[in-house]
């Protein structure tokens, strides 16, 4: 049942109810009291493609669920060099516990959706719920291992595999209502091909021919640059070359 002024009758704000966030990211370790409360502290915003969200060395006050879209984070070296070293999907969450400032850039790479809130808040509430605590320290091993299976697409993958791998990373988890088993996918490309080359550390030039090549080969459609289709998944994965970054989407689940 809904109340007045978008209430459920548990006294959690309807919008949560269908969030992604509070059913596999970090506000499913809450019960419905907690979760109440932090809603009070919360706010939604849309942010535009470009538009940064956490600065490099920026004092935290706030930390964020990504809701939607796609968020890039960089890092950045003395002389203005910047190299992207992750992507943040829906319902990861944005931000470090038990740190002044951040070490890392955020910019959404699309439009994205995100719910802040007080940092303050949370860290309130990790004094009192051990679980929420647990939560948190999963997403962290978690972002470790998507790293640390990056490093190895970085490393050892050739060019034909590291765009594939890049591929399948995005049908994967740009769109948090087709699960992991999905057999076809339609996404834009969150990254133009300056942005894809950074990521993967190879040349603007080797990205597009190997986005030609795959469309060649009938394993991708590619319409407008940007808008790709790709029929039969496991003929994608196929191209990666064995392990690709794949993200557990189970972490929050209890």
């Amino acid at each position: 049942m809904t109340l007045r002024h978008g209430l459920h009758s548990s006294g959690i704000p309807v919008y949560c109810l269908s969030c992604q966030a509070r059913h596999r990211g970090l506000c499913s370790a809450l019960d419905p009291d907690r979760l109440a409360k932090l809603a009070k502290t919360s706010s939604r915003h849309r942010v535009e493609r470009g538009i940064e969200l956490i600065g490099d060395a920026e004092t935290l006050n706030s930390y964020s669920n990504v809701l939607s879209g796609v968020v890039k984070l960089t890092k950045s070296l003395s002389d203005g060099r910047q190299q992207i070293v992750g992507l943040r999907f829906a319902p990861d969450f944005l931000g470090q516990p038990f740190e002044a400032k951040s070490a890392i850039h955020a910019e959404a790479a699309t439009t994205v959706s995100i719910c802040s809130f007080p940092k303050a808040a949370i860290e309130k509430m990790m004094k009192q719920s051990p679980e929420l605590e647990h939560r948190l320290l999963k997403q962290t091993l978690k972002e470790l291992d998507e790293a640390r299976e990056w490093m190895v697409t970085l490393g050892c993958k050739t060019a034909p595999e590291k765009v594939a791998s890049f591929l399948l990373m995005i049908a994967r988890n740009i769109d948090s209502s087709v699960g992991p088993a999905a057999s076809s996918a339609c996404f834009d490309l969150p990254l133009t091909r300056a942005g894809i080359s950074d990521f993967l550390g190879i040349t603007n030039e080797t990205v597009s021919r190997q986005l030609t090549r795959l469309r060649m080969d009938g394993v991708i459609r590619i319409e407008n640059s940007r808008r790709v289709t790709v029929d039969d998944m496991s003929r994608l994965e196929q191209r990666c070359g064995g392990r690709w970054p794949r993200r557990n989407r189970s972490i929050y689940e209890t």
